[in-house]
């Protein structure tokens, strides 16, 4: 084991969480799989080895992107978006349908799904990243500087809008919290703000005038007006959450003491979070996840500075806003601070490429964290250029 800790490179702290998440994933989903493998004729087995070949795949291109210098990643990112815009065009017109929603492509072969607004994510965080670099002198300006940012922004996130709402929302934010840092002067975010409103307001009335443009809108609008009236029969799965934590208790009972598994919706992914606390307690299961959540983005956050770059910095942030948001809104709607969202808890979840894709993100964050690694920029943008001295200069 000491072999390996010091083959570990990064910050080992990113680490020592990043394994920590992956083993409550593989506890709590052996525990909550118990519906799957009824329906797969008792067999829980094959669902356990999934999640854990997905972990161990996971760490392993965690482990190969925290040794590389990622060098020419940023210049990538301009053909990753297009990619990714691509592939989510795919999924809106021959997607595979799972809970309502065409959000999945099924790779051939191998049968796996995955949902390109994953990959969309991390493609348009450092696309975001790369441009707030490379035109931070012209930011003043809405035409030659933040647009050139924003048309990326607003083409993934309306063709991710469709058919999944939250993913939209967290990533316009993270884009905006980026622009934010970066030194975008506020005359600029003000507008964005009016206009993500406006855009609000259209969505609205399309949804009202032509539900058959945007089929999800009617479950939206349900979980929203479900929320605001606290209607215990529109929240079922919120109330069966709410029920399992005051199971929970303060003492953990340990893995397999759940009752809740066998009758609340997907126990294994979306609500994940509050079968974990009937398990171990409302202050290890509870607290104690959330806690190393934050833990993983204060690190990032801290050790961004490491890198020299502007744009290294800002991608290690983007992505460690994404994968905390996210946590957060999970946890959020488990208590009932949120509307019913479907946003799986990141690396505990059960998942396919999602884990990976998360696994991706946190590899980043190591590689981009360390000091010795420099992200490819053009020779023109300054050694010295941060997001915190953009905020105090903008």
């Amino acid at each position: 084991m000491q072999k390996i800790i010091e083959r570990l490179q990064g910050d080992r702290v990113i680490w020592i969480v990043t394994l920590f998440l992956s083993f409550i994933s593989i506890l709590a989903v052996y525990s909550a799989i118990s519906t799957l493998g009824y329906k797969a004729d008792g067999n829980n087995t094959r669902f356990l080895i999934k999640q854990v070949v997905m972990i161990s795949l996971g760490l392993g291109l965690m482990y190969w992107l925290q040794r590389v210098k990622l060098n020419y990643i940023t210049r990538l990112s301009k053909i990753l978006v297009f990619i990714s815009a691509g592939l989510l065009a795919y999924a809106l017109l021959f997607g595979t349908n799972l809970n309502s929603a065409d959000r999945w492509i099924k790779l051939p072969v191998i049968g796996l799904t995955f949902q390109p607004s994953d990959m969309a994510k991390i493609a348009l965080i450092i696309h975001t990243a790369r441009m707030l670099a490379l035109k931070r002198e012209m930011l003043h300006s809405f035409r030659d500087g933040v647009w050139p940012i924003l048309w990326p922004v607003l083409l993934l996130c309306g063709l991710i809008l469709r058919a999944n709402f939250s993913t939209a929302a967290l990533l316009a934010f993270v884009c905006f919290m980026m622009m934010f840092l970066a030194g975008v002067p506020m005359k600029h975010l003000n507008k964005l703000i009016i206009a993500a409103l406006a855009g609000v307001m259209l969505i609205i009335a399309i949804g009202e005038a032509a539900p058959t443009l945007l089929p999800r809108y009617k479950t939206w609008k349900n979980r929203i007006i479900n929320k605001a009236k606290n209607d215990n029969d529109g929240n079922y799965q919120t109330d069966l959450a709410k029920y399992a934590i005051w199971e929970g208790g303060v003492i953990p009972k340990g893995p397999g003491s759940s009752s809740t598994r066998n009758f609340m919706p997907h126990p294994y992914s979306d609500m994940i979070y509050p079968f974990i606390i009937e398990e171990y307690g409302s202050v290890l299961g509870g607290i104690g996840l959330m806690l190393l959540y934050l833990i993983l983005f204060y690190r990032s956050i801290k050790l961004s500075r490491n890198n020299p770059k502007m744009s290294g910095q800002l991608i290690a942030i983007g992505l460690a806003f994404m994968l905390t948001i996210q946590a957060i809104v999970n946890m959020g709607v488990a208590v009932s601070l949120f509307p019913t969202t479907g946003q799986p808890l990141p690396l505990v979840s059960m998942g396919g490429t999602s884990t990976l894709f998360t696994c991706l993100s946190i590899g980043l964050i190591l590689s981009l964290t360390r000091a010795e690694n420099n992200v490819g920029e053009t020779s023109e943008e300054m050694q010295d250029a941060s997001p915190a001295n953009a905020v105090q200069n903008g």
